[in-house]
């Protein structure tokens, strides 16, 4: 039997993915905080959360799964193979705790391989090679059961443009999608529902081909053979406010342009690196992502919610590396809760009649549920 959907205003389902909770948070600047710990473990608590009545649904890289050797390209397959044993055990799992996988990823930006690029790598040997490496994320996927298969830019992006051989990058990512597609469809893997591409400004690299939502859909309806396959997965608030620009607009784009498959959420510092602050956590964030909920029931949009972030990482318990992952994923999915809450507090026709400051001022009353006559009492006494 299927696990229960959320259900909740315009979410359906909540996923928090591999990538998310066996984050050892690592950065720049930092080795790891938290041990490492192997997939399996990272099921487990994944699991445990389903048990919980956290979340409904999963998602992964390759790489979070099992490890990838790319002289055995189709370990895969091989029953005799570890990196099988392991996929079926974790199967099983899943299976068992009644959570389905939403998104298969292939991981281009981990090996120093793909450091110039992986689909759009001005290396030939380099875009067959990480071709081999998405069709074995398409198996896995379809071994699991996932519904999407997601293209991040990962390390497709530039730093120096007068190196970037522009005639050519864009069919090379057009062709590794429509190769993607192909390969879906040649196997009959009818678990994928679609194809997302996953926008990012910058970061690992300088500048990305496809750095918004905006060239995301372009890019789809402009160079992709079949586009009715693929749509967007933003990350909101962390990609596009990476560059400033703001969620509620960026899903409104994306709605009216049928390209909005799922949503990547997270918490962001405007303009700055990406932070990957869980939900609500963080400076600011919060306005914007009430409203961001309260566009997607006005517009009727129902769907999966997706957690994209890490824990702080000055919060990664030395003494307890399982129990703060556990409290992170309850913290993700309390956050959402409260941001689905505030957002339907927002409904109704209360804004037709107030100037745009006294409708922004008037929502906020809303939101926090505050006792508008207290305030305009002690605002008249001040």
């Amino acid at each position: 039997m299927a696990k229960a959907r959320f259900g909740m205003g315009p979410c359906t389902a909540r996923s928090m993915p591999f990538w998310c909770v066996g984050n050892p948070l690592s950065d720049p600047f930092g080795g790891a905080v938290l041990e490492r710990i192997d997939s399996i473990k990272v099921a487990e608590i994944i699991c445990w959360a389903a048990e919980q009545n956290l979340i409904e649904a999963t998602s992964f890289h390759d790489d979070d799964l099992v490890p990838w050797d790319m002289a055995n390209p189709e370990d895969d397959v091989d029953r005799n193979s570890t990196a099988y044993a392991t996929l079926q055990k974790i199967k099983g799992m899943l299976r068992r705790s009644k959570l389905f996988v939403n998104t298969a990823t292939c991981s281009l930006h981990g090996s120093s391989i793909f450091r110039n690029g992986g689909l759009a790598n001005p290396d030939a040997r380099i875009r067959d090679l990480a071709r081999l490496k998405v069709e074995r994320t398409i198996r896995i996927g379809n071994m699991l059961g996932a519904r999407y298969l997601t293209y991040w830019v990962a390390r497709d992006g530039f730093e120096v443009a007068v190196k970037v051989p522009w005639k050519n990058v864009f069919d090379w990512l057009a062709a590794a999608l429509d190769h993607s597609y192909d390969y879906i469809k040649q196997n009959k893997f009818t678990n994928y529902v679609g194809g997302t591409i996953e926008p990012k400004p910058n970061e690992p690299r300088g500048f990305m081909y496809l750095p918004s939502s905006g060239h995301a859909v372009g890019f789809i309806l402009g160079k992709l053979k079949n586009p009715e396959f693929w749509g967007v997965n933003p990350e909101l608030l962390q990609h596009e406010s990476m560059t400033l620009l703001n969620a509620v607009n960026t899903i409104a784009f994306l709605v009216s342009t049928k390209k909005l498959s799922f949503l990547h959420f997270g918490n962001q510092i405007k303009g700055q690196f990406d932070n990957d602050f869980p939900p609500l956590i963080g400076p600011e964030g919060l306005k914007e992502t009430v409203q961001m909920f309260y566009a997607l029931n006005q517009l009727g949009w129902k769907g999966t919610v997706e957690f994209d972030c890490h824990m702080l990482r000055a919060e990664g318990g030395l003494n307890d590396p399982i129990g703060c992952r556990k409290q992170f994923v309850e913290n993700c999915c309390t956050a959402l809760t409260m941001a689905l809450e505030l957002a339907s507090r927002l409904e109704g026709k209360w804004a037709a009649n107030l100037e745009q400051s006294q409708a922004d001022l008037a929502g906020i009353v809303r939101m926090c549920n505050l006792d508008q006559k207290k305030v305009a009492r002690i605002t008249r006494r001040g």
